[in-house]
């Protein structure tokens, strides 16, 4: 898959856009945060902001429906999620919308905690729990605005396929496909929509002391079937983490057949296109792939 064209952003244009169209925070520190994020650059902002830029066009619309659906969201939420405060426009040569949100205190879990409780399953339980009752009212279905999650996973069977062609020399490739056929095989969701977050993984998932306190990254929401956001019982938990989380969300055998095949689908998309790149992600799609053909309850 070639990478679309990038934008470069450093913190001089950073900060002549933040000068030139948010004069009140003209004199306040710009610095640069080292996040996980392929999609977008982060800067701090002072104490109490940061500044979101794309990448890349096709990045930009996750900015604009973050600003336009966070603030309804949020209200209902028992975690922090970072509230856009002002959206800035494209100017000075940096051709997309960008975002002022506000920062939040604290670290990924994957930095901050290589194991999590039986607590944070729990919790990120209850976290979903919440975002499923949100109003749907005008809400974006689930379609390529966001990847497809919470879409009938036989839509996503065209590019699962695809990838398999690029990882015929994955030793146990033959198990991964026969993994995928089986979550195909699940009854689809025939409920209504729900909201869904679409990117529940330990980069986006924020911890204070041990405690998970906010949901980062909602690029990929939007609304479908709720089991695209369980791949975190593959990704995040295991073993009693893993049992902890489907209690708390009492997930029947149907929903939690299809949440494995989207923690499948999360595996195969990072270890397809981030090895010989980024290696580091690309083991991290190994691990969620290893834990899905562990799991056959």
């Amino acid at each position: 898959m070639e990478r679309e064209h990038e934008i470069s952003i450093d913190a001089p244009l950073a900060k002549a856009l933040v000068g030139a169209q948010f004069k009140e925070w003209s004199d306040l520190p710009i610095s640069a945060v080292h996040a996980a994020s392929t999609d977008n650059v982060m800067f701090r902002l002072g104490d109490e902001l940061a500044i979101r830029f794309p990448r890349r066009a096709s990045a930009e619309p996750a900015i604009v429906k973050e600003t336009t659906w966070l603030p309804r969201l949020a209200r209902g939420l028992p975690m922090e999620v970072p509230l856009p405060v002002a959206a800035g426009q494209p100017a000075d040569g940096y051709p997309y919308c960008w975002s002022v949100v506000q920062w939040l205190e604290g670290a990924p879990m994957e930095v901050a905690e290589l194991r999590p409780s039986l607590q944070t399953a729990r919790d990120l339980a209850a976290f979903i729990t919440a975002l499923r009752a949100q109003d749907t009212s005008a809400a974006p279905l689930a379609g390529p605005h966001n990847h497809l999650r919470g879409a009938p996973l036989a839509a996503f069977d065209p590019e699962m396929r695809r990838r398999f062609n690029v990882m015929s020399d994955v030793p146990d490739l033959g198990a991964i496909v026969a993994a995928w056929e089986r979550g195909l095989a699940v009854p689809t969701w025939v409920g209504p929509p729900v909201w869904v977050h679409g990117d529940l993984k330990a980069a986006n998932l924020l911890m204070r002391d041990h405690t998970l306190t906010g949901v980062l990254d909602w690029g990929l929401a939007g609304v479908g079937d709720p089991a695209a956001d369980l791949s975190g019982g593959w990704s995040i938990f295991d073993g009693r983490t893993r049992t902890a989380f489907r209690a708390a969300l009492a997930v029947d055998d149907t929903a939690w057949a299809r949440g494995r095949a989207w923690a499948l689908i999360e595996g195969v998309l990072n270890l397809s296109y981030y090895r010989g790149r980024v290696e580091v992600l690309a083991q991290a799609g190994r691990r969620v792939i290893d834990q899905v053909l562990a799991d056959r309850d």
